[in-house]
C-alpha cells in the first residue's frame, strides 16, 4: 500500500439512494477534487464547511451532477490528511462516473478499510479504536452500539494503558533490582512486586471474562426455544416476535428444522431459535431436525423450555432431564409453562420445582399473549446487561491477546513467588506487555493490519 498517494471511494452504502458521499483523502485531495469542481475554489473553502457547485468532466466540460463539497485540512480530518467529501445524488451512474473522473485526475480506488487504516497510521486512533469503527457501523442494537462506541472513544485503550503503566513500573523495579543486586539496597520487596502483578492479572482476567457477554451482545444473544412436539414453541416465538414467523399446526413434527429470527427488547438483541420438538422418531428428516435442535440448545446462552401443561406432568420431567443433559454448563434455563389458561399448570410447576428448586418458572399462554411480557423481562434479566461504565470485550482478537497476557503474567507471579532471578521474570513481563500492546497496535505487523482492515467496507 502506498500511503502517500490520494485515494477515493463511495462512503455510503452501495446502490441507489437519496444521496451518496464520495470521499477523497491524501496529499493531493484538494487539488484533484478541484479539477472536477465548478464553483468556489476548494482551496479557499473554510474547513468543515460546505459549498454548492457542480461536478464536471474536465475533458468535455459536461456537468455530471450538482453537489455539496466539504473540505477538511490535515491534520484535522478523520484520516489526518487533506480530505474532500462530495455529497451527490445517489444514482449509481453518478457515483461511478465521479469515481472515474477522480481516477482519471490522479486518484486511485481505496482498498477496504484504507481510510481508517490511514487514521491509525497518522495517530488519530489506536488499533482497538480503529476496529471499533467497523463494529459501530455493523451494530444492530442499542447495546451493541454502546459497547462499540465506548471502544471507539478509547474505553478499552485507556484501561489497557493503565495496565501497561503498572507493568512498566514493575519492569522498572525489576531492572533496578538487577542493577543493584550486589548492593545492600532494596527498592521494592518481592511482596510489593507480587501485589502489582496480582492486580494486573485480576484486571486482565476481568476483561477476558467479559468476552462471552460482549460477543453475545455484539452478535445477538442466542436463545433456544426447546420442548416436546406441540408444546407451543412456534406459537411462542411468533408471540415474542409479534409476527407469524413460524408455521403453527396441531400436527406433531411440523417444525423439522431450526427457524431463527431476532427480536430487540429494551436495546438488547436476542437471536431466537425455534427448534423441532424433541422426541424419539423413526423419521429420518425429523431426526435430523431434532439433532439440530440439540445443537442449538448446546450453543444457546439462554434456553426456554416450553412445557405443555395440558399433558401429563411426567412429560415435564422427561423434557427437563433431556434439556439438562444436553445444554452446556453456562446455558441459563427458563421454564415456560404454556397453555396456562387451561388451569392445569399447578402439577407441572411442582414437577419442575421438585427437579430444579431454583428454576425460573413463568406461566403463560403463547396463543393469547398472557405472560409473554413477563418472559421478555426475564430474558432481559438473564442477559445481564453491562453497567454503563463497564469495559466489555467483544473482539475475538482482543480476547486471544488477553488470554496470552494472562498466561504470561501468571508466569511472572510464579517466578516472583519462587524467588527466581529477575532476568527470567523480566522476559515473561515483556511478553505480557507485548500481548497487551497487540490490542492497541503498539505492537503489530503489516500482516495483522492487512487482515484487520480487509474486513472493512471500501469507503471506510
Amino acid at each position: 500500500m502506498i500511503e502517500s498517494d490520494t485515494i477515493c471511494a463511495i462512503s455510503t452504502p452501495p446502490g441507489c439512494g437519496g444521496i451518496a458521499v464520495v470521499r477523497i483523502s491524501g496529499e493531493n485531495a484538494i487539488g484533484i477534487a478541484g479539477r472536477i469542481w465548478k464553483g468556489k475554489a476548494l482551496s479557499n473553502v473554510r474547513a468543515r464547511t460546505s459549498t454548492l457547485g457542480d461536478i464536471v468532466d474536465p475533458a468535455t466540460g459536461d456537468t455530471t451532477d450538482t453537489a455539496l463539497a466539504m473540505v477538511m485540512h490535515a491534520p484535522h480530518s478523520f484520516t489526518g490528511e487533506d480530505t474532500v467529501e462530495f455529497s451527490v445524488h445517489g444514482s449509481t451512474w453518478i457515483q461511478s462516473e465521479i469515481l472515474r473522473l477522480l481516477i482519471d485526475c490522479g486518484c486511485r480506488m481505496a482498498q477496504p478499510g484504507e481510510f481508517t487504516r490511514r487514521a491509525f497510521a497518522s495517530g488519530k486512533m489506536d488499533l482497538a479504536q480503529a476496529e471499533a469503527v467497523a463494529d459501530v457501523i455493523a451494530s444492530t442494537s442499542k447495546e451493541s452500539h454502546r459497547i462499540a462506541a465506548q471502544q471507539m472513544r478509547g474505553g478499552i485503550s485507556r484501561r489497557l494503558g493503565e495496565l501497561r503503566s503498572q507493568l512498566l513500573d514493575l519492569s522498572a523495579l525489576l531492572e533496578l533490582e538487577l542493577d543493584f543486586s550486589e548492593e545492600d539496597v532494596e527498592f521494592a520487596s518481592r511482596t510489593r512486586l507480587l501485589d502489582i502483578a496480582h492486580n494486573v492479572k485480576k484486571e486482565v482476567a476481568t476483561l477476558a471474562a467479559s468476552f462471552s457477554k460482549g460477543k453475545a451482545i455484539k452478535e445477538g444473544i442466542p436463545v433456544a426455544i426447546v420442548g416436546n412436539t406441540n408444546a407451543g414453541k412456534s406459537t411462542l416465538i411468533n408471540a415474542l416476535l409479534e409476527d407469524d414467523r413460524a408455521i403453527v399446526s396441531d400436527i406433531p413434527g411440523t417444525t423439522r428444522d431450526t427457524i431463527e429470527d431476532t427480536v430487540r427488547i429494551d436495546g438488547m438483541e436476542f437471536r431466537l431459535v425455534d427448534t423441532a420438538g424433541i422426541r424419539t422418531t423413526d423419521d429420518t428428516i425429523e431426526a435430523l431436525g431434532i439433532e439440530r435442535s440439540l445443537k442449538a440448545l448446546r450453543q444457546a446462552r439462554i434456553a426456554i423450555a416450553v412445557i405443555d401443561t395440558t399433558t401429563h406432568p411426567d412429560d415435564t420431567g422427561q423434557i427437563l432431564r433431556r434439556v439438562e443433559q444436553e445444554k452446556s454448563d453456562d446455558t441459563l434455563i427458563v421454564v415456560a409453562l404454556n397453555k396456562c389458561d387451561s388451569g392445569t399448570a399447578a402439577p407441572h410447576r411442582l414437577a419442575v420445582q421438585s427437579m430444579t428448586p431454583n428454576a425460573r418458572i413463568i406461566e403463560l399462554s403463547a396463543l393469547h399473549g398472557s405472560g409473554v411480557d413477563t418472559l421478555r423481562q426475564q430474558l432481559l434479566e438473564l442477559a445481564d446487561r453491562p453497567a454503563l461504565n463497564d469495559i466489555v470485550v467483544s473482539n475475538a482478537r482482543h480476547y486471544e491477546a488477553l488470554t496470552l497476557a494472562m498466561e504470561s503474567i501468571t508466569h511472572v507471579i510464579d517466578g516472583l513467588s519462587a524467588d527466581l532471578s529477575g532476568v527470567l521474570i523480566a522476559e515473561d513481563l515483556r511478553q505480557t506487555l507485548h500481548h497487551l500492546g497487540e490490542i492497541t497496535g503498539d505492537i503489530t505487523t503489516p500482516e495483522i493490519l492487512s487482515t484487520i482492515f480487509s474486513r472493512f467496507c471500501i469507503g471506510k
